[in-house]
């Protein structure tokens, strides 16, 4: 495993929620990254337990987490150390109920 998996490794255990994005949570840089941070918000998460990585400020991670998860695109959300997908799968688990239940914001 090189270094920038071993990094984004680390990332993903450590963290329950992590999503990797262009910007940060207070500044989104693109829309994808804003609806999934709009998303998450719907879904009940305070945006200050979730840890941003903004791939923007790192090109190593912006090429190696399209390697780790096998994803092409970014953003990319993992929780509990399991990779759920971009904006649009977060968008449909949300609209079906999966996504609160994978976060444990159901009531």
């Amino acid at each position: 495993m090189s270094q920038v998996q071993q990094r984004i490794a680390e990332l993903v255990q450590s963290n329950d929620v992590v999503l990797f994005m262009k910007g940060t949570a207070s500044f989104p840089m693109c829309g994808f990254s804003g609806r999934a941070l709009q998303v998450l918000k719907a879904s009940g998460v305070d945006t200050k337990t979730i840890k941003t990585v903004n791939v923007l400020d790192d090109q190593e991670i912006r090429e190696g987490i399209k390697t780790f998860s096998n994803w092409p695109t970014i953003p990319q959300l993992y929780v509990k150390g399991e990779f759920i997908g971009g904006s649009d799968i977060m968008m449909e688990m949300y609209e079906s109920g999966e996504l609160q239940q994978v976060l444990g914001t159901t009531n």
